[in-house]
């Protein structure tokens, strides 16, 4: 019996942030950890703040149905490929402005 993956959303300090699919919690706790994520989280704003500090605790579960509804609508309005993980942010992102 193959499983499908379910939606996780990670808190950041216990502030919703993203969403994504994963296989089982466990998959979506080592998420938490990974540096490219930590690196990007830390390289973006909302409202002219670093989504992540550095500092902050990281914590994956389970979606609320909100969240599952707003990482769908992302995959549907997306162009990934299949098997690419899909980051839906939960947060209004500041523009990433490009310096000449």
């Amino acid at each position: 019996m193959m499983l499908l993956p379910a939606i996780f959303t990670l808190d950041i300090d216990g502030r919703p942030t993203l969403a994504f699919e994963a296989k089982n919690l466990r998959e979506s706790q080592q998420l938490c950890h990974e540096h490219w994520l930590r690196q990007d989280i830390a390289g973006l704003m909302s409202n002219g703040v670093p989504l992540w500090d550095g500092k902050a605790r990281l914590r994956s579960r389970r979606s609320t149905e909100n969240e599952i509804a707003a990482y769908r609508e992302a995959v549907r309005d997306s162009r990934q490929t299949d098997g690419d993980l899909l980051l839906a942010y939960l947060v209004e992102l500041d523009d990433l402005q490009e310096t000449p």
